[in-house]
């Protein structure tokens, strides 16, 4: 007789939970998947996907300005939140089904509860009120992030990420707290929807750990598109007075606003899980710890996602999944590579990044070529926009391998996902100098720098192929 009753659970329905759910059943794999709430974790419901579809709302108020400059002449827009937030709702519940389908129809059991650890092989699920429990010869947890919000007076009258898509009535004046990407994304999207906002920082540029040309570049930008954007400040409380928020700086500033978004962080999804019942270490930072395969320091319980805090990107959780299941139920010869990793940030404009910054690659590789060119996008010498591009190319001296390529500028992440396929493919700059640019684009810049900037280093191995 069979000890266990499914092959695979899955606590968590997010991005990497349903894709390794979906592709162990397509094995023949017996998989129950757990989740309380809706599918598609915080990408599909409060995440990526939202995020985007309202970052394009808010770039058509740009879109709208630039016309003019080309012969359009057009009435005054404006602009309907509540139109915006039922068409958004409506597609997120699109893509929820969607989700749900392509379950069921893999053969996946959902289970629509709070699911816990209860030891090694067991899971039990809240249904109802009633809690059923399932032997599983693998556990995969993968119940993703939270945000994070710290401890201070009127911590309560603040919004994360989770809530601000939702808001009601629309803030005129928006507060927000963070320098990280979200922080950004949502300081471009509610300026360009029309909202005053204020976004407050307490270190000395935005965007830690992005390359150091990109930093300041992009918070011109932002600064030039209309937010107002405040280094080295700090808040020191929130209270509600006379219909609006009162938000204290450290400074003795006092703003009014009519929401306060906090994005400073994103803390591990563990409360509830049974983590300690069942003895699964955690680092200092509540993550759980795993090896490269996954494996928790308990033999058949698995964890991937932002629930790791190894990157906490969409399509890296989808990566590890997809090796986790070929580790569980197939030859176990996929692995997910950790370095050149692209990514976007959906600021106005956008920031596209692969590879190492300037500073890491110095640090890593010593003697490095700086490729960089800054300038106003055609689009914009009739528009009028003063909005500028932002291009960077980090090469390897000694292998002239392109390690870092970076990117401020309209459709950024478009641009970067082909390039960072020609980096994971090891392109040198003579490759890059070699290659025909698509006349007149922005993109063709990655191909047509030559000189780099002074100071940068050695001239690479080949740069000045034709």
């Amino acid at each position: 007789m069979n000890e266990f009753d499914c092959d695979l659970f899955v606590i968590g329905g997010g991005s990497g939970g349903v894709r390794a759910a979906r592709m162990a059943a397509q094995r023949g794999a017996r998989v129950v998947l757990a989740e309380a709430a809706a599918l598609g974790g915080t990408c599909v419901n409060v995440g990526c996907i939202p995020k985007k579809l309202y970052s394009y709302a808010a770039e058509y108020s740009d879109h709208f300005a630039d016309a003019a400059g080309f012969g359009w002449e057009l009435d005054a827009p404006r602009f309907d939140w509540d139109t915006l937030k039922t068409r958004r709702a409506a597609e997120i519940s699109r893509l929820n089904g969607v989700y749900e389908h392509l379950l069921r129809t893999a053969g996946v059991r959902i289970e629509r509860g709070w699911a816990q650890l209860a030891g090694a092989h067991t899971v039990q699920v809240e249904l109802g009120g009633e809690l059923r429990r399932h032997r599983a010869r693998h556990i995969l947890l993968a119940t993703g992030g939270t945000p994070w919000v710290p401890d201070f007076p009127g911590r309560e009258l603040v919004i994360t990420s989770d809530q601000v898509f939702d808001l009601a009535p629309f803030p005129r004046r928006l507060v927000i707290v963070g320098g990280g990407y979200i922080a950004c994304e949502f300081a471009s999207i509610f300026q360009g929807l029309g909202a005053q906002v204020t976004q407050l920082v307490r270190g000395e540029q935005i965007l830690r750990g992005f390359d150091e040309d990109v930093r300041p570049f992009i918070a011109h930008e932002m600064r030039k598109h209309g937010v107002d954007l405040r280094l080295r400040s700090d808040l020191r409380s929130v209270v509600r007075a006379n219909g609006h928020l009162a938000v204290s700086l450290q400074d003795g500033e006092v703003l009014p606003a009519d929401a306060v978004l906090f994005a400073t962080g994103r803390s591990p999804n563990t409360a509830g899980l049974g983590l300690e019942a069942a003895r699964v270490r955690q680092d200092e930072h509540g993550a759980v710890e795993v090896d490269e395969h996954y494996r928790t320091s308990v033999p058949g319980i698995h964890a991937i996602g932002d629930l790791t805090a190894r990157v906490q990107l969409t399509p890296v959780a989808l990566a590890e999944a997809m090796a986790l299941v070929d580790h569980l139920f197939g030859g176990g010869t996929r692995s997910v590579g950790y370095e050149c990793i692209p990514t976007a940030v959906f600021t106005h404009p956008n920031i596209g990044t692969v590879g190492l910054t300037e500073s890491e690659a110095r640090e890593r590789l010593g003697a490095i070529a700086v490729f960089r060119t800054e300038f106003r996008p055609l689009r914009h010498t009739l528009s009028g926009s003063t909005e500028r591009t932002l291009m960077k190319l980090v090469v390897d001296c000694a292998s002239d391998r392109v390690v870092g390529l970076h990117m401020v500028g309209a459709e950024a992440g478009e641009i970067v996902q082909g390039f960072a396929v020609a980096m994971k493919a090891g392109a040198t700059k003579a490759v890059f100098d070699a290659t025909i640019g698509i006349h007149p684009t922005a993109a063709e810049e990655f191909v047509t720098m030559r000189e780099p900037v002074v100071g940068s280093g050695s001239s690479p191995v080949a740069s000045d192929a034709a």
